[in-house]
């Protein structure tokens, strides 16, 4: 047969509902595995650093190699992503993320635990990156990519919950080891199953007798920006480092400022070629929308407000109330199980009706209000009476989510899907870096001058969790203005 008959490559199989669904399954599994690993971590944060013989200096790095090497990845995978194919990004990213896991296990010493946990923010956000990509180009029909994004935001959303639960029960029945071994199981049977279900790369699609590596490897050389990617990859690196040791340098130090002007300095250099290049890693467009822009900063916002009753009122149980890790996960699971009836269950309905704008402005005034609640939570608080029946305000969140998400892929096209997708993850990872830096050093410095004026441990510390709720309730504030303002009402 001649070369000139098998240029066409054959059209793919048209991909039916129940393929569709078990690419969803694929894609919320492997976003349920990167959020349980962020979460699973800090109830098992003692048992580390006792085995291991961690300084409490080195211990934070336990999460920061994570939150670093994921957030500065991302917007690079993502492009990546959009370039060498999604599919291929999300089985390597899941490879390394699930090998990476199994070294974290065995780690016998500090350095070693370090660079799985970097290595494993690597793998994640390879993985993440590419996740929402594949998900707008799979579901196309507003109604089925409304209920599939509620899916892979349930995820999300309770998934951080959950990970508090899982990881202190594994640690209290087994050890921390395992808190990262239980990767495993659910890596391989994601790898397994996404080779079978998720829509094949376009290079992958072609006709067999080519040489796709090849061509792959030409158009990378041809379109990649090599010089951008390492701006924004030193750049973003660079600045979250800068803000995750705000709680040990200060905001006025000369650590701070001069590593965070530095990283402002590359991240401008960056903008400033992908204004100029021919081929840039990330194409400014994407900026003229509205939705985009809007989504990503009411996001960061959200995140970083949220960190105050995911992780504050979590330190409050623990640290005030005297619960244990496993007893602190099953006081946080409440949330989790209203965060996923909502996301599942009304979310999409919802906003099929009233529109993301709408829904996702409801979810915000919930939130608020829950933080602004969790500023009057007393020393003596009991859990049935005090904190349980402000769990279910979190709904909040299970229907802020899948609008914001829906807003923020809303005019991303085919080409720049994956940019989108990264581009969304890499300011929720921000937002998050941001939230941990601002709310923790303000709750320390609270609590630190209550301490020096005489106030005992538990009102200090309740004293420093009581602002860091008035913090994150003022930037759900500002979220709530900026989607009102900047975020148009779409015509359903």
């Amino acid at each position: 047969m001649s070369k000139s008959a098998t240029v066409t490559p054959p059209a793919a199989p048209p991909r039916t509902a129940r393929t569709r669904a078990l690419a969803l399954g694929v894609l919320a599994s492997g976003m349920l595995m990167i959020v349980l690993d962020g979460s699973i971590v800090t109830v098992a944060m003692p048992a580390i650093q006792d085995d291991l013989g961690f300084s409490p200096a080195g211990l934070s790095w336990v999460v920061n190699a994570y939150l670093i090497a994921f957030g500065s990845l991302l917007l690079l995978a993502g492009r990546l992503g959009d370039l060498l194919g999604r599919r291929r990004m999300f089985l390597a990213g899941t490879g390394v993320f699930t090998a990476a896991s199994i070294l974290a296990g065995a780690a016998a010493s500090p350095a070693v635990l370090i660079a799985a946990r970097f290595l494993q923010g690597v793998g994640s956000a390879m993985a993440a990156a590419v996740s929402l990509g594949i998900l707008v180009t799979l579901f196309t029909e507003p109604g089925e990519r409304a209920r599939a994004i509620a899916v892979f935001s349930f995820t999300g959303a309770a998934g951080a919950s959950i990970g508090q639960v899982v990881g202190g029960l594994l640690t209290d029945a087994l050890s921390w080891h395992w808190i990262f071994f239980i990767n495993l199981p659910i890596g391989l049977a994601a790898l397994a199953l996404a080779v079978r279900v998720l829509p094949g790369d376009r290079a992958t699609d072609a006709d067999p007798g080519t040489d796709t590596d090849t061509d792959t490897a030409r158009g990378l050389a041809a379109r990649a920006d090599v010089v951008g990617a390492l701006l924004i990859t030193a750049g973003l690196m660079l600045g979250i480092y800068t803000v995750v040791k705000v709680e040990q340098y200060g905001w006025a130090s000369a650590h701070t400022l001069g590593l965070g002007a530095l990283a402002a300095a590359l991240t401008g250099a960056f903008i400033a070629r992908q204004a100029t290049t021919r081929t840039p890693l990330m194409p400014l467009r994407i900026f003229r929308s509205r939705g985009v822009v809007g989504a990503n900063v009411v996001q960061m916002l959200m995140v970083a407000a949220l960190f105050s009753f995911q992780i504050v009122l979590a330190l409050h149980l623990q640290r005030v109330l005297g619960y244990s890790a496993a007893e602190t996960g099953l006081a946080m699971l409440p949330a989790a199980l209203v965060i996923g009836a909502v996301s599942l269950g009304v979310s999409a309905r919802l906003i099929g009706r009233f529109g993301e704008r709408n829904v996702l402005l409801t979810g915000l005034l919930l939130l608020v209000t829950l933080l602004v609640l969790l500023t009057r939570i007393p020393v003596d608080a009991h859990y049935a009476t005090d904190v349980l029946p402000l769990m279910f305000l979190s709904a909040g969140f299970g229907l802020a989510l899948p609008a914001l998400t829906s807003l923020g892929m809303s005019d991303a096209g085919e080409e720049d899907a994956g940019l989108a997708s990264g581009l969304f993850n890499t300011t929720q990872q921000i937002g998050m870096a941001v939230g941990v830096a601002v709310l923790s050093t303000l709750a320390a410095s609270r609590s630190e001058r209550l301490l020096a004026g005489g106030a005992g441990r538990a009102e200090a510390l309740t004293g420093g969790y009581h602002l860091a709720f008035g913090v994150g309730a003022g930037l759900l504030v500002t979220a709530f203005v900026v989607a009102y303002v900047v975020l148009r009402r779409r015509t359903r």
